[in-house]
């Protein structure tokens, strides 16, 4: 692109620019500049170490990270720093932001990338810390049902408490954090309908049937996930991702149809192994 431009504006000035054909030396330039502009940014940062008070609390919080090695710690590591770096964090309500709330944050994107290296979350979101639960009027109170929420869009919105509580107890299956950031994956289809947008179009109606009997599951009781996870097939896939990346043992013996079909997606064993399943999702 830089060459391209940088052409056109040298032969413009060849005939009409004092510069003549040299003026296209700095709008090649600038182009170039801006295309590698985050690129020299990133490298920056990934060569930047995390705190060792950072690394100490994803030893502590971050099961999955616990079981790295220690190339795969180290791309953790750097998909951590990019969200530090690139996401802004606020927070609301006297709320202050400490790098522990940011740290759950970076983490949560780290997990959900890291068997997909080409996989990225935009660069740009912004996340507000409220102090509690909240109503949809972003209020808190008696009334106030919600720990976190996702916009297509917008921010994403979470209840301080709600993470803070979600890696304390890094086994339970519900975490905030995981949960709405596995609703930016469902928004990229550019509503969330369940149907994650890095899904194989190949594979979008097995996936369909597998949720609908999953969510069957958990409406009655006899399942892993929690009842919400029959809300809708939105909430039936962050629910899974949730248990997928919190309690994948259980996961896999309960919900082996589900489990491969979510380590296919992410590529990925959250046991331990990297490795995809053979199983597929279309398969399950």
């Amino acid at each position: 692109m830089a060459a391209i431009i940088g052409g056109a504006v040298a032969v413009i000035g060849a005939n009409r620019l004092p510069a003549g054909v040299w003026s296209g030396i700095p709008a090649a330039v600038l182009v170039l500049w801006a295309g590698l502009r985050r690129a020299v940014r990133r490298w920056r940062v990934a060569h930047q170490p995390l705190p060792e008070s950072s690394l100490a609390w994803l030893e502590e919080h971050v099961p999955f990270y616990r079981r790295l090695g220690a190339e795969g710690k180290s791309q953790f590591e750097q998909d951590v720093k990019f969200v530090l770096d690139e996401w802004r964090f606020e927070g609301v309500g006297g709320v202050e932001v400490t790098p522990e709330l940011q740290l759950g944050v970076g983490a949560g994107v780290a997990l959900l990338v890291h068997g997909r290296p080409d996989w990225e979350l935009s660069p740009a979101r912004t996340v507000l810390f409220y102090p509690e639960a909240f109503d949809e009027a972003y209020e808190g109170g008696d009334f106030a049902e919600f720990d976190g929420m996702a916009h297509a869009q917008g921010p994403i919105i979470l209840s301080k408490q709600a993470v803070e509580r979600s890696w304390a107890r890094p086994d339970d299956g519900n975490n905030v954090v995981l949960h709405e950031l596995a609703h930016l994956f469902d928004f990229a289809n550019a509503f969330a309908d369940g149907v994650p947008a890095l899904l194989d179009p190949a594979s979008i109606t097995a996936w369909n049937e597998l949720a609908r009997r999953e969510m069957r599951r958990a409406l009655v009781g006899r399942s892993l996930l929690r009842r919400y996870a029959a809300t809708n097939t939105a909430e039936f896939f962050a629910v899974a991702v949730e248990n997928f990346f919190e309690r994948p043992e259980q996961l896999a013996r309960q919900h082996h149809h589900l489990f491969n079909a979510l380590v296919a997606l992410f590529n990925l064993d959250p046991r331990g192994d990297t490795e995809p399943a053979e199983e597929s999702i279309a398969s399950s």
